[in-house]
Formats: structure tokens, sequence, C-alpha cells
């Protein structure tokens, strides 16, 4: 007779809390998790840009004639290069393009060392290498504190026009940010109701609820204030050219007096009309479009 065998005992595979069922490791072993890389650029962007491209809000058409953006981020950045010297085209685009998930950025020219993108809290810092201009007024304070005024009350007051008034909202805001975003009801319905509710916490920031009159007065004084700063020159800070804090100032005066835009209640104009000055700077500055 064969010798007996010895019985092996099963190990004991009790599964613990903390074990992942056989068929989900399985899963997860064909497709591991990864860290994904930052956006590509836009892949209608050509291989060999000839050109600088700027990626700002636009409509086509436009874009294709170099017109001023509808956003004032955008534009300000739009006129800043320009008044600076720097050659560009203009490529309509949206947040979920840029690799960074903010409008505008810029792909320069190739053969480049630079960056593929550049965002826009870069754009000041580029431009200035590749044409040498001198920003003397970024060294002085006065311009931080001009700034808060665009930066806050005047932006303030532009958020509530455009998006929380309801008549301006749906003509203005609706045609230009939330339909050419999808054809889908559903999204655009929810794309506007997160526009709205945006704007209102951006602006419950500084403030326990939302004051149309008190933004409206805000706005007053600071283009009160952006008037006397100008007084009689043709540029701020008496440059011989216009800079950044110019573009900045445009960015928000010409969208507020262009009719184009289509507002159906705008007393942002009727505000910044009482200052002949910004009135005129706006128009000296459009003549570069």
């Amino acid at each position: 007779m064969p010798p007996a065998t010895e019985a092996v005992q099963p190990e004991n595979k009790t599964p613990s809390f903390f074990t992942v069922p056989t068929p989900i490791k399985a899963l997860f072993d064909k497709f591991p998790l990864a860290t994904y890389p930052a956006n590509d650029i836009p892949q209608r962007s050509p291989f060999r840009r000839q050109e600088n491209q700027l990626f700002v809000f636009s409509e086509p058409a436009n874009a294709r004639h170099g017109r001023p953006s509808f956003n004032p981020q955008c534009l300000k950045w739009q006129a800043y290069l320009k008044f600076v010297g720097v050659d560009f085209e203009i490529t309509p685009s949206n947040n979920h393009a840029s690799p960074t998930g903010a409008l505008p950025f810029l792909l320069p020219s190739l053969p480049t060392n630079a960056p593929e993108a550049i965002p826009s809290h870069k754009l000041q810092k580029w431009a200035i290498e590749q044409v040498h201009c001198e920003e003397e007024q970024q060294l002085n304070l006065r311009f931080e504190v001009y700034a808060s005024l665009l930066d806050h009350r005047i932006r303030n007051a532009w958020l509530y026009m455009l998006y929380l008034d309801s008549e301006n909202f749906n003509a203005v805001a609706r045609r230009l940010y939330v339909i050419p975003a999808s054809t889908n009801t559903l999204v655009r319905t929810t794309l506007g109701f997160q526009l709205q509710t945006a704007a209102r916490d951006e602006l419950l920031k500084s403030s326990s609820y939302v004051d149309a009159a008190e933004l409206e007065a805000d706005a007053a004084s600071a283009f009160q204030a952006l008037s006397a700063l100008l007084g009689e020159d043709d540029h701020f800070f008496a440059r011989p050219n216009p800079g950044l804090f110019d573009a900045s100032v445009f960015a928000y005066t010409h969208l507020i007096l262009e009719e184009g835009m289509g507002w159906k209640r705008n007393r942002l104009a009727t505000l910044l009309r009482e200052h002949t000055n910004l009135v005129q700077h706006r128009e000296r500055l459009l003549r570069f479009f």
C-alpha cells in the first residue's frame, strides 16, 4: 500500500474589510489610475505659427477683423498688446480651451523659446521682452491704487449689469456666452444659471447683499476719480503712449459705451458720459482697432 498522504489544511483566506474583490482588482489592473497632464493647446492651432495667436472671447467675424473682444479681461490684454506694438492674430475661444482654464492666453509664433501657452498674468512680462517697452507706471504706487477702482468698483457694477439685470442677461450675456457654448437647451439653461450664480457669489464677497444702487454709486465715484487722474492728458500718468492702465480702463469704457453690445439698460454709460475726457480717451484708443 502506498504511504498515506498528509492532509494539507487550507489557509484562512477570509477577506478583510479593506480587501479589494478579485473582479474589481482585475478591472483596475487593466485600467490603472493615472494623473493626466495639463490641457493641450487647441487642435486647430497650426503646427508652425507665423503669427502670435491671442485666444479671446470673440465672435468669429469680429475676430477675423481684429475687433475688440466683448470680454473686459480679454480686451484689456488685446488692447495692451496693440498699444506696445506686438503683432498678433485673434482666435475665438472659451475657457475650456485654455490650458489654465481662463482666457486670454497667447501662443507665440514659431519657432520660439517661449512656453507653448502664455497665460494672461505673464503676458505683460512677455510683451516687454518682445518689444523692450518701458512700463514705468508699474513702479508708481498710484497705479495699484487706481487699478483697485477697476478691479472692484467698476468690475462689480459691470457684473451686476451684465449678469444680474435680467434684461441685459437675456440680450447680451446669453447671446455672447451661453448660446455659442451648446445647442442643447438643458446645457444652456445650466450654464446661464452658473454664470448668474458666480456673479452673485462674487458680489457677495464684499457685501452681505447685492444693492444695485450702491454698486452704481461706487462706479460713479470710480469714474470721477479716473477722470480727475486723466485730466487733460491723452493717456494716464501723462504717458506719451498708452500703457497697461490705459488698456485696463479702455476694456470697460469701450464695452460700456459700445452700442453693438446690445444693452437694454445701461446706467453705467450714463454715468460714464458725465466725464468727457474718459469718453474721448476711449475714442482715441478705439482708433487702434
